[in-house]
């Protein structure tokens, strides 16, 4: 049988207020920007990999990836990028992973792939053994029109989307930590990852994340 082709999309187009509205991807994390953390992690999990970014797409090319930005405008959210990807793709699936996941898994594709198989879905999605992760997940590029329609309709809520689909579910129980994500930012000063008080800097901002003082400035001109 011949393994299904996939193209892997790192969703960076969002608006990211919880963190003052900085460009999230590029927020250094640990001594290095955020979705680079996710490029190691998805690269040679793909065919073929998409960054998804409404913003800064001239940073993001220096990556080597083709970016996109999203169809719709005003930041329609995450599936808008989904979309999107899901009219370009040439493969078989989607795998879509957020930019702010550093300890994505390595097995994501595998284990979404292998939920699938058991059933007769055309998505998957991964479980933390707490909840859904729905940002991480596996769609045949037939869930297009479906996405399409369910947008068009006004709807912009994942989960509501997922919930349309009837996913398969990929178990990840045994490692929930690899879906740690940075949505404020105290999440930068993790524990083991960043020291309290070391300065997170980005393209569109820059933060001083001691809890409870945490606030963006803006770049100097």
């Amino acid at each position: 049988m011949t393994r299904p082709t996939v193209t892997g999309l790192i969703l960076a187009g969002g608006r990211a207020r919880r963190l003052g509205g900085v460009d999230k991807g590029l927020v250094d994390f640990a001594g290095k920007p955020l979705i680079e953390y996710v490029i190691e992690g998805l690269r040679h999990q793909v065919e073929r990999l998409l960054i998804n970014a409404n913003r800064n797409a001239d940073r993001y090319r220096d990556y080597g990836f083709p970016v996109i930005a999203d169809d719709l405008t005003n930041f329609q959210g995450p599936l808008a990028g989904v979309a999107t990807a899901l009219r370009r793709v040439e493969t078989d699936y989607l795998l879509t992973a957020p930019c702010d996941g550093p300890r994505l898994p390595r097995d994501l594709r595998e284990r979404l792939m292998t939920a699938l198989a058991d059933s007769a879905a055309k998505a998957a999605v991964a479980h933390d053994g707490n909840r859904a992760q729905y940002a991480f997940a596996l769609l045949h590029r037939d869930c297009g029109e479906s996405l399409s329609a369910y947008l068009d309709s006004g709807e912009r809520s994942i989960r509501g989307w997922f919930a349309t689909l009837d996913p398969a579910v990929a178990d990840f129980s045994d490692k929930p930590e690899a879906f740690f994500n940075i949505n404020r930012p105290t999440d930068l000063a993790a524990p083991g990852i960043a020291r309290q008080g070391q300065r997170i800097k980005s393209s569109t901002g820059s933060y001083n994340p001691t809890p409870g003082r945490c606030r963006a400035q803006p770049d100097e001109p």
